[in-house]
């Protein structure tokens, strides 16, 4: 095992050229988010309707399923740096997550709803510690395997990681419903897991030529172990000192100081649940809204194409139904992502309005809180009785992922330019943190609104429908502004967000 990335004279790419076992961690990218996505594009429907749960304790469970997703990277991240290294992480992680695949196929093979609920919680469990556990390592294992000379190259790397992430999301959305429509949900579950079994494989098959750094060991310093001196040993504060002087007399300058600018960054991102906690509702509550619309047909003209017809009908069937629009997102960010950064925030820079990363941010929630209102508008047509077709909520979902490209992709940009370099990886913990933390709000806020579940198994909600997406619309609009003030107020590091000059993309 190389402790260190080699010199150039020592590898077999160029500089100009990836290196090769990059392909290993692409396809197993995209696979594990095949299987993910997949796996998620049917779980609301399948509590609410094949469990007879209900539409609210379905957006609980899934929400809160999430909240697990993001909240294990912090385990992920400790366990990669300080014990296995991240190639051993990710790899024997990644068997969890086959196996709670798995378990969720299994429980479409027992015969009581109680049975078919625990193997739920089990499955969904090993997929939130597996899913959770390598997320905070492949994204770093890719850097790991550029050397110095090959900084120019991290951009593409990233980019076609990300792509991959997408596209892998977007074929799974359409793919999963039909064989959970036509084969049932065992091999709707099933074949999520065989993607993530194929990932580990494939991750496993560049095993001899991966660059590997090492495990850091139980070393001092670490932003965790400073916070808990810091709590826990107030009585060292110097008057005025504030919170970090605790710490001043037990480690260097440099990891005080670092400390101090992750507590910044932090505090950035306080605000930024509430956007996860809207935004993850594409996989709960607007699905629950597509289900109450019309599916869109595919005409006869379009299956009978010599070419398109049959492509068609092989990955999607004959229709677009609630679950299939979640490919939407997928669709759009991939589109929209070399389209704002190729195209609309150079423009925008070289009209002279500076696009500072906070400043896409802000944009960002205002845009996500509009595509409530735009989901609260078509709820309100829809409960009136009035027969929409489920491609309506394209309008929403176009909204919708302006404003995820603005936050999410945004917000890892700002973690890594404005946090010490030894406490990136924290940064991305962190960052991974806003998304469990908002999932674990929504979650509670479905698990408090039901009012009473009626004999026949309908919910009576203290707040539903139009007045929820309003809610949630309202919410987020009083957010932004928040986060308007935050932003005024931050000080950037002297990067390129400040220097005359500078890209802020």
């Amino acid at each position: 095992m190389s402790s260190a990335h080699p010199t150039a004279s020592t590898r077999s790419a160029s500089d100009d050229s990836f290196p090769p076992q990059i392909k290993y961690i692409i396809s197993n990218e995209a696979c594990e988010r095949f299987s993910f996505y997949g796996m998620r594009s049917i779980l609301t429907l399948y509590i609410a309707k094949h469990l007879g749960q209900g539409s609210s304790t379905a957006s609980e469970i899934v929400h809160l399923f999430v909240f697990g997703v993001y909240f294990m990277p912090l385990f992920g991240a400790w366990l990669s740096d300080r014990v296995l290294g991240r190639y051993k992480t990710i790899l024997y992680i990644s068997l969890f997550y086959c196996l709670g695949h798995g378990v969720l196929a299994l429980a479409d093979l027992v015969d009581t709803r109680e049975q078919k609920l625990w193997l739920l919680y089990a499955g969904l469990a090993l997929i939130s510690f597996g899913g959770g556990g390598i997320k905070p390592c492949v994204s770093a294992f890719v850097g790991d395997q550029f050397h110095a000379g090959q900084g120019h190259l991290l951009q593409r790397a990233y980019g076609l990681f990300y792509w991959s992430i997408n596209f892998g999301s977007f074929f799974s959305f359409l793919i999963i419903p039909r064989i959970a429509k036509d084969y049932g949900y065992g091999w709707a579950f099933g074949v999520p897991g065989i993607f993530m079994g194929l990932a580990t494989f494939f991750f496993w098959m560049g095993r001899k030529h991966y660059v590997h750094v090492p495990p850091s060991g139980p070393q001092g310093g670490s932003f965790w172990e400073m916070l808990w001196h810091a709590l826990t040993h107030p009585a060292n504060r110097r008057q005025g000192g504030g919170f970090w002087s605790a710490c001043e007399h037990r480690y260097s300058f440099e990891q005080v100081h670092a400390a101090k600018s992750a507590t910044k960054v932090a505090a950035v991102f306080a605000l930024i649940p509430f956007f996860w906690a809207l935004w993850d509702q594409n996989s709960t509550t607007w699905v629950l809204q597509g289900d109450k619309m019309t599916p869109y047909l595919f005409s006869e003209g379009t299956l009978n194409l010599p070419i398109l017809g049959p492509v068609v009908r092989f990955i999607i069937g004959d229709r677009i139904g609630a679950e299939q629009m979640q490919s939407m997102n997928a669709l759009l960010v991939m589109l929209m992502v070399p389209v704002f950064t190729y195209v609309l925030f150079p423009v925008t820079e070289k009209s002279g309005l500076r696009v500072t990363t906070l400043r896409r941010m802000g944009l960002g929630l205002f845009l996500t809180s509009i595509s409530f209102i735009m989901v609260a508008l078509i709820e309100q047509r829809v409960t009136a009785g009035e027969k929409l077709s489920v491609l309506w909520q394209t309008l929403p979902y176009l909204v919708l992922t302006a404003g995820e490209v603005l936050v999410s992709n945004t917000g890892l940009e700002f973690a890594f330019r404005e946090a010490p370099a030894s406490m990136r990886s924290t940064m991305m913990s962190f960052w991974l943190l806003t998304t469990a933390l908002g999932n674990l709000a929504i979650a509670k806020v479905f698990g408090l609104n039901v009012k009473e579940r009626l004999a026949d198994g309908t919910e009576v909600l203290h707040i539903s429908g139009v007045s929820f997406f309003n809610l949630c619309a309202a919410m987020l609009a009083v957010v932004a502004i928040g986060f308007v003030f935050v932003a005024l107020r931050y000080r950037y590091h002297e990067t390129a967000e400040t220097t005359p000059g500078g890209s802020s993309h």
